[in-house]
């Protein structure tokens, strides 16, 4: 016997690291969004002048799962790949762009800082992008699978770009929750 696994135990392998990865992604996702009272029904957000094209509510949550649902499987991709050259500087680049996504809320939503919510999304986009490259030289499949939040990323920053150009005050339109008023 030259195996040191059969292939059913490298798929179960694989398995076990998506079991963990796709909930604590999810779970991250939206603890961050929770924290930051994203959305519709945050009393700032909802005083905003949106664009035109702007999508309904629901559409952000059914999206933010699936786009976390799918990091979480890439994520695992990596994490299996065992002995493969860049693994760790991916993982790592990985923890990055997952700790500015999730600091993305509560400094848009939470801070009401538009602009500076702006320029951390582009920073986002090109540390998903980097994170997309070394992926996809690792595992392409990993690497497919970032591409759709890549592709709402940019849409985001459209979003994000256009609601701090129809609101120039918007920090100021209702008391930042972050801040103490006495």
């Amino acid at each position: 016997m030259n195996e040191i696994a059969s292939p059913g135990q490298l798929r179960l392998a694989y398995l076990r690291w998506a079991l963990v990865t796709v909930p604590l992604i999810l779970f991250l996702g939206f603890m961050s969004g929770r924290a930051a009272n994203s959305g519709y029904g945050n009393r700032w957000f909802d005083a905003l002048e949106k664009p035109a094209f702007m999508p309904p509510g629901w559409a952000f949550g059914a999206a933010w799962t699936v786009l976390y649902i799918l990091m979480g499987l890439a994520l695992a991709m990596i994490i299996y790949a065992r002995g493969s050259r860049g693994r760790g500087i991916a993982i790592l680049l990985f923890l990055v762009q997952l700790a500015m996504n999730l600091l993305w809320s509560p400094l848009f939503f939470r801070a009401h800082q538009v602009d500076n919510a702006f320029i951390l999304i582009l920073l986002l986009i090109a540390t998903v992008a980097a994170t997309t490259f070394l992926f996809w030289r690792i595992r392409p499949a990993a690497g497919l699978l970032l591409l759709p939040y890549l592709a709402w990323l940019a849409f985001a920053s459209v979003l994000n770009y256009e609601i701090g150009r129809l609101n120039p005050e918007a920090e100021t339109l209702v008391a930042p929750a972050l801040k103490a008023q006495i």
